[in-house]
């Protein structure tokens, strides 16, 4: 009786209560729903954290743009940024979701790997014109001497890309421009997932699904698919 009473007081979505073996359809779903819920601006933004190989953590937030049923995220970015420099040296990285209107949490930790030219090319053409220019003008994470700077060379990519003010006005330019040779995806291979629900008194659902790296490689090329043992989940105090 009182642990249903307790149960009832806590008023929470939970996770299943036997863990599916494989956490990434559940992933998936929750990704799919925040954005079909539209309650935030941006229900795809994740935390970024890397490191350097010395431990110094940064940790920044980014869009990921495909959660991929292979178990692995995308994301998109400068390949000069701190963030790059940072998965060159060491390419673990951790995201974390946190779709606060919905009570989900979703953390993966994972190594990283550049996405394919062709994928890189084929997400900076759907972006919008300004957004690729920016590509182009951007030297991410350098000094800027001031926002003026920033404007200009944005001008100067437009005017050396042959974008009229036409296109920059328009809401759907018919315009095509090439991706810079220093921008592109990177894709997280997950081998750690936890996802979270929360409840009252803290009486949150946590649990957590690990998988290992049974390839052998020390690095992938991109495109390159790696290999995992079955994932093994675990539920966890909150």
């Amino acid at each position: 009786m009182l642990e249903e009473v307790i149960l009832k007081l806590a008023a929470a979505e939970s996770l299943p209560d036997s863990l599916p073996a494989d956490p990434l359809l559940l992933l998936t779903q929750w990704y799919e729903q925040a954005k079909a819920a539209k309650s935030t601006p941006n229900p795809d933004a994740v935390a970024l954290a890397t490191a350097t190989p010395d431990g110094h953590p940064s940790v920044r937030m980014v869009l990921c743009r495909h959660v991929e049923p292979d178990g692995s995220l995308m994301f998109y970015t400068n390949y000069d940024s701190r963030k790059s420099a940072d998965l060159l040296a060491n390419p673990r990285a951790a995201v974390v979701f946190h779709w606060d209107h919905q009570g989900r949490q979703a953390r993966a930790e994972g190594f990283t790997v550049h996405a394919t030219d062709q994928e890189s090319d084929a997400y900076f053409n759907k972006r919008a014109l300004l957004s690729r220019l920016g590509s182009w003008a951007s030297k991410q994470s350098s000094p800027l001497a001031s926002r003026k700077d920033l404007v200009t060379a944005v001008a100067q990519a437009a005017t050396r890309l042959r974008v009229s003010i036409e296109s920059l006005l328009s809401p759907k330019p018919a315009i095509t421009i090439p991706r810079p040779p220093n921008w592109g995806g990177f894709r997280i291979w997950i081998d750690r997932l936890e996802l979270w629900c929360g409840g009252s008194g803290r009486l949150h659902d946590r649990a957590a699904w690990i998988r290992q790296r049974t390839d052998g490689q020390s690095t992938l090329a991109p495109g390159q698919l790696p290999s995992f043992t079955p994932w093994q989940a675990q539920r966890l105090y909150p």
